[in-house]
């Protein structure tokens, strides 16, 4: 069995878990003008970002130069993870330890700012890091020199759908043996380029009022804004986490990953078929009946015809019981696959806090879209939940938690 001993969260929504959570309890958005480049002239002006974050905490200068501001998210995730799990920084049992980390568009900063330098410059070069850390799996290749982390390591590329992927794969490394394994995602897409292929999708909300820009299912919705974070989770195998005395938060009991093959566009909804199946997979592989869900969180992309056939696929699948529901994305924006681990983050601390989380929206529930959506805290009963997302391109991953009782205060 494979269980969550430590969260690390660095999103717009605060540094550490802590931070995090009074923020969805608020209910206070978290997004605003892009400041990490000069967005004005582009379509969409706002997104989410980690506001004063300090990289420098989290690893030393020499690391910093050689990786984007992506990889260093990652650092400071994993740092804290590590550490809100009672575990060392670096692994006392290299082989024993293991990494496997989501992916979608690897160092845009970096790799923007040096691209630049090429076209640009007399010199016609790009820096000597160019090649390691826009790279999609430079975050998984330094945490694993930095943390020691010897044993399996993965990229897992399904875009938003990634977060969970990564954790369903921490299962298995689990079950082949390691004893410990870093999980989760981060991400930031905010540069010109990374800015621009998300506008080509069509599907991002051009408002201009960061209140009103990101409202998925509700009737005013436009589109989704980018951001940047994530979460890093330590999965554990539960008899290592209990001989060593290890809070655990919960078990991951089961997952589904299906594909659409189709391409996203505004034009189209995905296939709420194969969404639905990904669900009904994780249910059956977790021995969940649908009535047994505690919680949904959904994938929420803010684009009206996603979220109706989010909405059908959910019907799908739980018919006229649907569990409750709550979203946060729209105070933080969507950080792609760094944005589903920071909802299983979410999930995991609501029952660590025996506190399922009031929804952040709709204020007006769209047509097609009513699905039950928590106004209120509430107490879990069963303490389960269950954690949808939607990749670019046709990725559908699901994640059933069934999150540990609280061993007595709030964290």
């Amino acid at each position: 069995m494979a269980v969550v001993t430590g969260i690390g969260v660095v999103a717009p929504s605060g540094v550490g878990a802590p931070a995090h959570w009074r923020t969805v309890l608020s209910g206070q958005r978290r997004t605003g003008p892009i400041t990490l480049f000069d967005a004005t002239g582009y379509p969409t002006g706002l997104g989410g970002e980690v506001a004063d974050f300090d990289p420098g905490r989290y690893a030393d200068s020499r690391a910093l130069v050689q990786t984007d501001r992506w990889t260093h998210l990652g650092f400071a995730a994993t740092t804290l993870a590590l550490a809100d799990a009672g575990l060392p920084q670096r692994s006392p049992d290299p082989y024993g330890w293991a990494l496997t980390l989501a992916s979608s568009s690897g160092g845009n900063l970096f790799g923007q700012r040096e691209l630049q330098r090429l076209w640009s410059s007399p010199t016609r070069t790009v820096g000597a890091y160019q090649s390691i850390a826009w790279f999609y799996a430079a975050s998984v290749g330094q945490l694993s020199i930095r943390h020691q982390a010897k044993g399996p390591c993965a990229v897992l590329a399904t875009e938003s759908a990634g977060g969970l992927d990564s954790l369903a794969h921490a299962v298995r490394t689990v079950r082949r043996g390691a004893s410990v394994v870093l999980a989760g995602a981060t991400d930031c897409p905010l540069s010109p380029y990374a800015l621009a292929c998300h506008l080509r999708s069509g599907l991002l909300s051009e408002a201009t009022d960061p209140e009103r820009a990101y409202r998925p299912f509700d009737a005013a919705a436009s589109g989704y804004l980018p951001a940047e974070g994530g979460a890093v989770f330590v999965v554990e195998e539960s008899a290592h986490a209990r001989a060593r005395g290890a809070r655990i938060y919960g078990e991951v009991t089961g997952w589904g990953a299906t594909h659409d093959a189709v391409h996203t566009s505004a034009d189209s909804a995905g296939d709420p078929r194969q969404y639905a199946r990904a669900m009904r997979l994780a249910l059956g592989r977790a021995g969940i009946e649908p009535g047994e869900v505690d919680l949904v969180v959904p994938d929420a992309l803010g684009a009206p015809r996603y979220d109706r056939s989010e909405a059908i696929a959910l019907r799908a699948v739980f018919g006229a019981g649907i569990p409750p529901v709550s979203t946060h994305k729209e105070l933080t924006g969507r950080a792609n696959q760094g944005g589903s681990a920071l909802d299983v983050a979410t999930a995991l601390l609501a029952f660590a806090h025996d506190t399922l989380p009031a929804s952040a929206g709709p204020d007006t529930v769209a047509d097609g879209c009513e699905l039950g959506f928590l106004r209120a805290h509430r107490r879990p009963r069963t303490r389960v939940a269950l954690v949808c997302a939607r990749g670019y391109d046709g990725f559908n991953s699901a994640l059933v938690l069934r999150g540990a009782a609280p061993a007595g205060g709030e964290r």
